[in-house]
């Protein structure tokens, strides 16, 4: 069996030590900020998450990129120069076109490298959802699992994928075509927050409104409970825009109402490309359950 490498984008919001760990090969996308660009290297070494969100609350304008092919046979060439295949599993679809820049890039790259394998999936996943399947999938490469087996358990794992999140302002949302002008003043107005998850296509979608911050985190956690997989041992992620303290206290009610190991539980920062989307004080879980179904 060839050796082979796992890549994936930035917006897996993982922390740098343990992509490393897992040795995962990551494409920084691009934030824009006030004109000036920079790449979202999970170690920040262009861009500060903190610095980020003191930008955002000063609400400077930020836009962001999709990866474009050349980027993808930029990373991808070095390991087929070394025999070795690819799998590469991209942020949703339904969100960005990282995912089709890859498979331009691997067609190109096989006209190159006729004998090599090159995998490209799309997660449907985005934040540190995409970066659980990611978890998931690279200890399974660590085991031993061939290419097509971690892909086959991508393909079957990604929908039981559970992303559940608010945010806190909601002028994101309405600038990315979530919400509109009108319930965007209505829900500032009366303190409305909405809960949010992703669909089976990978989508953003409103399912329930919230009266208040408070009521909302544990409106987030009463959904998780309905939908958690309790057969599993499982890994559960929850990711904050700069919002540590409402992480922690989300943290700390899911391992009173489910059974889940502390050690099992990671809380990072949302990085600034899905961060430019969903602003300061967003508050994210992800797990396995069924929430995608209903």
């Amino acid at each position: 069996m060839r050796d082979y490498v796992i890549i994936t984008d930035s917006c897996v919001d993982l922390p740098e030590k343990l992509a490393q760990e897992l040795n995962l090969i990551v494409l920084p996308l691009k934030v824009t900020v006030e004109g000036k660009e920079y790449q979202n290297f999970l170690d920040e070494r262009e861009i500060k998450i903190k610095d980020f969100y003191a930008i955002l609350r000063e609400h400077k304008k930020t836009s962001t990129a999709q990866a474009i092919p050349a980027e993808f046979i930029e990373i991808m060439t070095p390991f087929l120069k070394e025999n070795k295949d690819i799998l590469s599993i991209s942020f949703s679809s339904s969100l960005s076109g990282t995912y089709n820049s890859a498979q331009i890039a691997s067609k190109d790259l096989l006209k190159e490298f006729p004998g090599a394998v090159i995998e490209c999936v799309d997660s449907l996943s985005a934040s540190m959802g995409q970066g659980l399947l990611l978890t998931y999938a690279a200890r399974l490469k660590q085991n031993g699992a061939s290419l097509e087996e971690v892909k086959q358990f991508v393909l079957d794992t990604r929908l039981q994928l559970s992303h559940l999140f608010t945010v806190s302002d909601l002028g994101h949302l309405r600038r990315g075509g979530r919400l509109s002008a009108g319930m965007e003043i209505l829900g500032t107005l009366l303190n409305v927050k909405p809960l949010l998850h992703v669909s089976k296509e990978g989508k953003l979608v409103v399912y329930e409104k919230a009266r208040g911050r408070f009521k909302s985190l544990h409106s987030l956690v009463n959904r998780m409970v309905d939908t958690f997989d309790k057969s599993k041992d499982q890994l559960v992620y929850i990711s904050h825009g700069d919002s540590l303290e409402d992480a922690e206290f989300v943290k700390s009610l899911i391992l009173e109402k489910l059974p889940v190991k502390e050690k099992n539980i990671l809380v990072n920062p949302i990085g600034p490309v899905i961060g430019s989307h969903s602003g300061v004080d967003t508050i994210a879980i992800f797990y396995l359950g069924n929430e995608r179904t209903k």
